[in-house]
C-alpha cells in the first residue's frame, strides 16, 4: 500500500531510480571481477598445456631460502610449510617432488647453501646424489617502509621462484609479491603470500615447465 500510495503521489519513478540496487556492484569491484576473470582464464590455459608422461616422471626439489642483509639464509627446516605448500600443487599437477623431510635427510645445509650462493658444481654433486633433475628454488625477499600517514611499519615481502635443470640452466621463473601491516614476521607472511598466489604461480611454472623441458 505504501508504495502505491509513493506511486499516486510522486507518479512513476525515473527509469534510472527503478534500476539502482544497492547490490549493484561499483565500478572498482566490476573492474576487480573482470581482472580476476583474466586471471582464472589464463591459469586455465596454462594448466592445460600438455606434458609428457617423461616429464612429468622427472624428479624436482623444490628450496626455500630467506635474503636478509644481502645474505640468504637457507635452513629448510624453517620453511618446511612454504616447500609443502609448493610441492602439493605440483604433485597435483602430477609431477614428483621431494619432500622438506627427504631434502633434510640427504643434503647437507652446505650443500643447500650451494644452490643459493650459484656453486654449480657443489649444487650439481647434491642433485645427482639426491637424483633430482630438476631444481624449484624461492627466495623470500623483504623490506620495512614506515607509513607515514597511518603511523604504522609496512612490511613488503617478494618471492622469486626459478626453476632449473641440474647443471643450472633456467627453464622457468615466477614471482609474487605483497605488503603487510602485520609486522616483522616475513617468513610467516612469505607463507600467506604462497598460499594467496600459489596457483598462478604455479600454472605459470607448470606451463614453461613442460614445454621447455620437453624441448631438452
Amino acid at each position: 500500500m505504501l508504495a502505491l500510495w509513493a506511486v499516486a503521489f510522486f507518479g512513476p519513478l525515473p527509469a534510472q531510480a527503478q534500476g539502482f540496487r544497492f547490490s549493484n556492484p561499483s565500478p572498482d569491484e566490476q573492474a576487480d571481477k573482470a581482472a580476476q576473470q583474466r586471471k582464472d582464464a589464463e591459469v586455465s590455459a596454462q594448466l592445460a598445456t600438455p606434458c609428457r608422461d617423461r616429464i612429468r616422471n622427472r624428479k624436482i626439489m623444490v628450496l626455500i631460502g630467506e635474503e636478509k642483509n644481502g645474505i640468504v639464509q637457507a635452513k629448510q627446516a624453517g620453511y618446511s610449510q612454504h616447500v609443502d605448500a609448493i610441492n602439493v600443487r605440483l604433485k597435483g599437477l602430477g609431477l614428483r617432488t621431494y619432500t622438506a623431510e627427504e631434502i633434510r635427510r640427504q643434503i647437507a645445509q652446505e650443500e643447500v647453501d650451494a644452490y643459493f650462493k650459484n656453486d654449480p658444481d657443489r649444487a650439481l654433486s647434491a642433485s645427482r646424489r639426491l637424483g633430482a633433475q630438476y631444481v624449484l628454488k624461492g627466495t623470500i625477499a623483504s623490506s620495512a617502509t614506515r607509513n607515514t600517514m597511518v603511523n604504522v611499519n609496512t612490511v613488503n615481502v617478494a618471492m622469486r621462484f626459478t626453476l632449473t635443470d641440474a647443471g643450472g640452466r633456467p627453464v622457468s621463473s615466477a614471482s609474487a609479491t605483497n605488503a603487510s601491516y602485520a609486522g616483522s614476521d616475513t617468513a610467516g607472511m612469505a607463507l600467506t603470500l604462497i598460499e594467496e598466489r600459489a596457483d598462478e604461480v604455479v600454472a605459470k611454472l607448470y606451463s614453461e615447465y613442460c614445454q621447455n623441458a620437453g624441448a631438452r
